[in-house]
């Protein structure tokens, strides 16, 4: 009796599906990232590893000058009324609100007053604020 043996089963593995999962996850994380254009300026150095996430973003320049992005659109501000009064309608748009995040953008040598009026900005809104540093290093 001729018996035919049957072929080794093939330990390979076809890497076309997964480039293709990968390709689509790389399109879904494009989509769905808020994209939030920063001047390039130097930021203070800092050792914090912590990446949090950003709705509203404020850059301060070493002149004073506070340019505020919010929902893609900037505006220069002066006061803490002005910045209340642009962020306030965004907020009622953001579905996690007590997540909702402020970030600080400040140069090196911003008086810290600049500063310290977006943070109470940010608490009277019921934000979170922190700000953006670069690594030590």
């Amino acid at each position: 009796m001729g018996l035919k043996k049957r072929g080794k089963v093939s330990a390979e593995f076809s890497m076309s599906s997964l480039t293709d999962i990968i390709f689509l996850l790389l399109i879904f994380f494009m989509l769905t990232s808020n994209l939030v254009q920063i001047d390039p300026f130097e930021l203070p150095e800092s050792d914090s590893k912590t990446v949090a996430p950003t709705n509203i973003v404020a850059q301060v320049r070493e002149s004073g000058e506070i340019k505020l992005n919010v929902d893609g659109k900037e505006s220069i501000v002066k006061s803490t009324k002005e910045i209340i009064r642009k962020v306030r309608p965004a907020l009622a748009d953001i579905e996690n609100r007590e997540n909702a995040t402020l970030t600080i953008v400040a140069e090196v040598g911003v008086p810290f007053k600049k500063v310290s009026m977006l943070m109470a900005a940010a608490a009277e809104l019921q934000m979170k604020a922190i700000i953006a540093t670069q690594p030590t290093g």
